[in-house]
């Protein structure tokens, strides 16, 4: 089962299970998972949806038997990540962490999810459950968008996170610009023109992004290719590629699992990938929440942790609970 509904779009999509189409597909951050829904992609009758019950009475049992790191906990390794910052001079390394929800009895998934669609217009929102693994998320990064007609591609460099009413400082301006420069560097590997905007305000709910939009045109083939060359991008990994992902299997306390990996999604026009951030794993008995953030030789680990909580009100403050 998976509902998902499109940015700037309220239709309620899923995928029809009548062929072996790939329909959608997630990707685990690591590429060791794929979860694929066939068929073709429908709209589903409002007036069904209605009628259908999704709690979490009807999901497995969380089997992980962990602790959610402490405040304490991810200051201390925080402080330790940035001394290898410092150290190696690098711009940044993006370090996450779950939150553990359990203090509940029953969720309604269905109205959660209608909420967390009416707070994210502007993200791509999905509902997810195969048996073994049930997911919930909305979030706005384009890893990338393919018109198949032109051959156009597009994607966006997203980092920095404040709240809305804050003013930017120059740690994330800092964190934002090799996002930029990396996206760019790739994108020149496969087009001899690559049209860049001016970064500007993204706003999400009660947070705000720093963003840098990018356009080009490329040959179809080389699609996959490019898709492999810029995940993870630096606004979930960090620079250089290779030895943050070193880092984050070494300072993380959980695998990430299905965060931070992406999403591919094909219409009878586009080709379509979001990364999946803002989102959560959803078991019987709790909720496993994944937030992270981008760290620098700047960063305060107590400001960091506040960001985190924040990032993690996307999902919690949508939730149907009783």
């Amino acid at each position: 089962m998976i509902y998902f509904k499109l940015p700037f779009d309220e239709r309620l999509l899923s995928a029809d299970e009548k062929n072996i189409k790939n329909a959608v597909n997630f990707y685990s951050y690591n590429g060791s998972e794929h979860i694929s829904f066939h068929g073709n992609i429908v709209e589903v009758n409002s007036e069904e949806f209605a009628h259908t019950s999704i709690t979490n009475e009807g999901l497995i049992k969380d089997p992980t038997n962990t602790a959610a790191e402490t405040k304490e906990e991810y200051c201390q390794t925080l402080r330790e990540v940035i001394e290898v910052i410092k150290e190696n001079n690098l711009p940044k390394i993006v370090y996450s962490r779950r939150k553990i929800f359990t203090d509940f009895n029953t969720i309604n998934y269905k109205t959660s999810f209608k909420n967390l669609c009416e707070s994210y217009p502007n993200a791509f929102r999905y509902l997810f459950n195969d048996g073994e693994n049930a997911w919930m998320g909305a979030f706005s990064e384009l890893l990338g968008k393919f018109n198949k007609s032109t051959h156009q591609f597009e994607t966006m460099a997203l980092a920095g996170t404040l709240p809305v009413s804050e003013e930017w400082s120059e740690k994330e301006i800092e964190e934002q610009k090799p996002v930029t420069t990396y996206i760019q560097d790739i994108l020149k590997n496969y087009s001899d023109n690559v049209n860049q905007s001016e970064t500007y305000d993204h706003i999400s709910g009660n947070i705000k992004h720093l963003r840098t939009d990018f356009k080009t045109i490329i040959k179809p083939e080389d699609l996959d290719k490019l898709i492999q060359d810029l995940h993870p991008t630096p606004a979930v990994c960090g620079i250089p590629k290779d030895f943050c992902n070193e880092n984050i299997r070494k300072y993380e306390k959980f695998p990430r699992e299905f965060y931070a990996g992406y999403i591919k999604i094909e219409t009878e026009e586009s080709i379509l990938y979001f990364v999946n951030l803002r989102c959560a794993r959803l078991y019987k008995d709790a909720v496993h929440i994944f937030v992270g953030g981008g760290i620098t030789a700047q960063s305060n680990p107590e400001k960091e942790w506040t960001e985190t909580e924040l990032k993690s009100e996307a999902i919690l403050k949508n939730l149907v609970i009783s």
